[in-house]
């Protein structure tokens, strides 16, 4: 079997109950580097104060954001001379109703958490040499209410918290550091029979699934209801060119691996790819998802539990460098139409759709 690389962050089963806000009314983040410059990205270390100056507690959802301090995940976006420099941790898909206490931060009102970071193996310094980077933390936060309050997918809210950015000059020694993995776990691949036939199916369906988003595309066009939901006035090539990447993926230099080797799974982590080798490793709440074909027998399209739309998710990252803008269905029609396009979610919801359309 061949397989591909997965590069995500997918929450599943969860749409936002609000239209996306633009600012975090009462939450500001201040970066402070531990030096402004440094003769080694060894020394790239940044401490990172989460203010709530609101009148409530809020509760944060960490991934993908500067919160979290724990997992090798994007907190930054690093540019240098306005050039982005490459983010090579990991990123990982996530189940919200699968989540615990972990995969959140509740500040108090008036409260101030602090959280510490160290950057040398995240990103591509090598490649952008010595020089001056920008730091920009990321705060698209989701808030999932307040710290008194049930955790409800359905009424979560995003919105993006004001924050400095911050510049660091780096003299020397760039080579790229290695992630660490745990120790004992250095295989990547899955030997556990049942668990290695789970991915291999929900590998197959992702091809299914991207070969019936281009027929339908092709025969439907692009005034169709459901591409035009989410894919707006995008052109019907830039689309299916994605698809049929994934459709036709054949790489052997990519492995799966259902073992947790580098200790992420957790706090409601279904997967997760390490980008720089873009090996990807399935959690156990991957094994929970159902078959595809459920989708013609009571499973709906906004659960987000169809193992190979998330795998299709994944590997639209590893072909097509899609992104991860947003997560649900409903959010991610609500894009414009260039975020529809680099969003990865688009794809899974569009193409499972689709499937539940036309193929039951």
């Amino acid at each position: 079997m061949f397989w591909s690389s997965l590069a995500c962050l997918s929450l599943i089963a969860t749409s936002y109950a609000s239209p996306l806000s633009r600012r975090a009314e009462g939450i500001s983040v201040e970066i402070v580097p531990a030096a402004a410059s440094v003769s080694s990205i060894a020394d790239l270390k940044f401490t990172a104060n989460i203010k709530n100056t609101g009148l409530e507690a809020v509760r944060i959802l960490n991934y993908g954001t500067i919160l979290d301090s724990k997992l090798p995940t994007k907190s930054f976006v690093v540019t240098k001379d306005g050039a982005a420099v490459a983010f090579t941790g990991v990123k990982v898909s996530v189940s919200l109703t699968d989540a615990d206490d972990s995969a959140y931060t509740v500040i108090n009102a008036g409260e101030t958490v602090s959280v510490t970071h160290e950057v040398a193996a995240l990103y591509d310094f090598a490649n952008a040499g010595a020089g001056t980077f920008s730091f920009e933390p990321i705060t698209d936060f989701v808030f999932a209410g307040t710290a008194v309050e049930a955790v409800s997918p359905a009424t979560f809210s995003k919105a993006q918290a004001v924050s400095n950015v911050v510049q660091v000059e780096i003299t020397g020694d760039l080579k790229k550091r290695e992630l660490k993995a745990l120790e004992g776990r250095a295989r990547n691949i899955c030997t556990n029979t049942s668990r290695a036939s789970f991915i291999t199916s929900s590998y197959n369906e992702a091809k299914t699934l991207a070969n019936r988003g281009i027929s339908y595309i092709s025969s439907r066009g692009t005034s169709d209801s459901v591409y035009r939901a989410y894919w707006g006035a995008n052109t019907a090539s830039r689309i299916t060119a994605v698809l049929q990447a994934v459709a036709s993926e054949n790489s052997s230099s990519r492995t799966l691996s259902c073992v947790d080797s580098y200790g992420v799974c957790t706090g409601g982590v279904i997967a997760y790819t390490v980008v720089a080798s873009t090996n990807i490793y399935y959690c156990s709440i991957f094994f929970n998802e159902v078959a595809t074909s459920n989708l013609c027998s009571g499973t709906t399209v906004a659960s987000r539990n169809v193992r190979g739309g998330t795998t299709l998710h994944e590997l639209t990252h590893a072909v097509a460098n899609t992104d991860d803008v947003t997560y649900g269905c409903a959010a991610d029609q609500r894009l414009s139409d260039a975020n529809k396009y680099r969003n990865a979610d688009n794809y899974n919801c569009f193409t499972t759709q689709v499937y539940q359309n036309t193929g039951c």
